[in-house]
């Protein structure tokens, strides 16, 4: 937000327009971090009434934008959107932390809840006991399962989420037996509500997560300290997430507002200019270091093996709009035989 703000300066006009920031945070200790990175003033901070916690900020104004309102929720649902104002929708990294229910096809061609019970041992590595098993791929490997507190299991019959969220046809027809599946509930409505926003305020989203545009089955997993590790040991200490299937966002935004997408980070990328801007970077430093730390990071936001395949970006406009965005107009012949990467001169 701070890399976003301080763009949009560059811009006085647009930037006079901006109302105010609303950020979606639970976690008292990045809205604090937040609230500093925005440079807000604490002598001008409203904090949540919280008797455990007396220093988590609600409510205050960045010192170096302008003064800018900056505010914080618990949930999407505490926002109310201004009559007057036009809302853009930045959700980075948003999708994927939200929960998600797995489910196997059996033996019976019917679907199945894969749910978390109590390990037997706190040895009990995940998988251990024919439960279900992650699949071996670099998004999924399970690593650290010394101390596994809890372990999958599946139902014998079917449940009564798998009744309601696997109803659609598509579950059945594209699945065989032995597939599993993960399904977001919450990501769908939470993509309802965004894009019915959108729509009646003639807003924009933009989200930016890693996942693919079709249903996957075994991407759950933990991360910890940068680096993989067993979701279901020692809960807590560790950020627990799953690929988006950008495919069952677009599905619910079906009737209320047009997707675009998704494409993948490091098109998107091309097509907005950033080998330009790296350009300018470039050539604004005679430092070394700097610069080879810029075309590092370059490398890294677009390179395909780094994050510019498997994060994906998606633009929501209002079902009205005309038109397709820049970065996801379809390619021609000409930009398809066209090198993605220029070379980069220092």
């Amino acid at each position: 937000m701070d890399d976003m703000l301080r763009a949009a300066k560059r811009f006085p006009q647009f930037f006079a327009s901006i109302k105010g920031v609303h950020l979606v945070e639970r976690s008292p200790e990045l809205r604090k971090l937040q609230h500093d990175k925005l440079d807000c003033s604490w002598e001008q901070t409203s904090l949540v009434e919280d008797k455990h916690d007396s220093s988590t900020p609600k409510r205050s104004v960045s010192r170096s934008r302008g003064q800018l309102e900056v505010s914080w929720y618990d949930v999407l649902e505490e926002i109310s959107v201004d009559s007057n104002c036009v809302p853009l929708v930045v959700a980075h990294e948003f999708f994927d932390a939200l929960p998600i229910y797995k489910f196997e096809k059996g033996s019976d061609n019917l679907w199945h809840e894969i749910l978390v019970d109590v390990a037997d041992s706190d040895n009990e590595p995940a998988g251990a006991g024919g439960t279900p098993k992650f699949a071996s791929s670099p998004q999924s490997s399970v690593a650290d399962t010394s101390a596994c507190h809890f372990k999958f299991v599946r139902t014998r019959n079917v449940s009564a989420n798998a009744a309601l969220l696997l109803r659609d046809k598509r579950f059945d027809a594209q699945f065989d037996k032995g597939d599993r599946v993960e399904v977001s509930p919450e990501s769908a409505r939470i993509m309802a509500q965004l894009a019915e926003w959108i729509s009646t305020h003639q807003g924009m989203g933009l989200i930016v997560d890693y996942g693919q545009d079709w249903t996957q089955g075994d991407t759950f997993r933990g991360i910890k300290n940068h680096k993989f590790a067993n979701p279901l040991s020692l809960p807590g200490s560790m950020d627990l997430t799953a690929d988006v299937d950008f495919s069952y966002l677009r599905f619910a935004a079906r009737g209320l507002a047009a997707c675009h997408g998704p494409v993948e980070q490091g098109t998107f990328l091309h097509a907005m200019g950033i080998q330009a801007r790296l350009q300018q970077l470039l050539q604004s430093t005679q430092d070394k270091k700097v610069q080879q730390s810029l075309v590092d990071c370059y490398k890294r936001l677009t390179d395909p093996h780094s994050m510019g395949r498997v994060y994906k970006v998606m633009a929501v406009l209002p079902e009205s709009a005309t038109g397709i965005p820049i970065p996801f107009t379809p390619p021609t012949k000409e930009e398809l035989n066209k090198p993605k990467v220029e070379k980069i001169t220092k």
